[in-house]
């Protein structure tokens, strides 16, 4: 069953963004919502979608991936970790 996952991210030094636009396009079914958030629909668990954005961004750029608040993977994020667990 295919799920809609919103993507949000921030790319810190090289900001390849047409690596990451292509990587996210590649679901097929997207939508640009904010300069930074995306949503796609796809049938992968959030981790799943989260690794395969990783493998076109930097290891400093944060990412957030989440679908109806009830599974979530994330990296390098600005709030604590404790924080989202607790209320995602």
């Amino acid at each position: 069953m295919a799920n809609c996952y919103i993507i949000n991210y921030d790319l810190n030094n090289s900001k390849d963004y047409e690596s990451l636009y292509e990587a996210i396009k590649s679901y097929g079914t997207w939508a640009r919502i904010l300069k930074s958030c995306w949503a796609v629909v796809t049938t992968k668990p959030a981790k799943q979608v989260r690794d395969h954005l990783l493998s076109v961004m930097d290891s400093d750029d944060g990412i957030f991936v989440v679908k109806s608040g009830k599974e979530a993977a994330w990296q390098n994020v600005e709030c604590s970790n404790e924080w989202l667990k607790n209320n995602l």
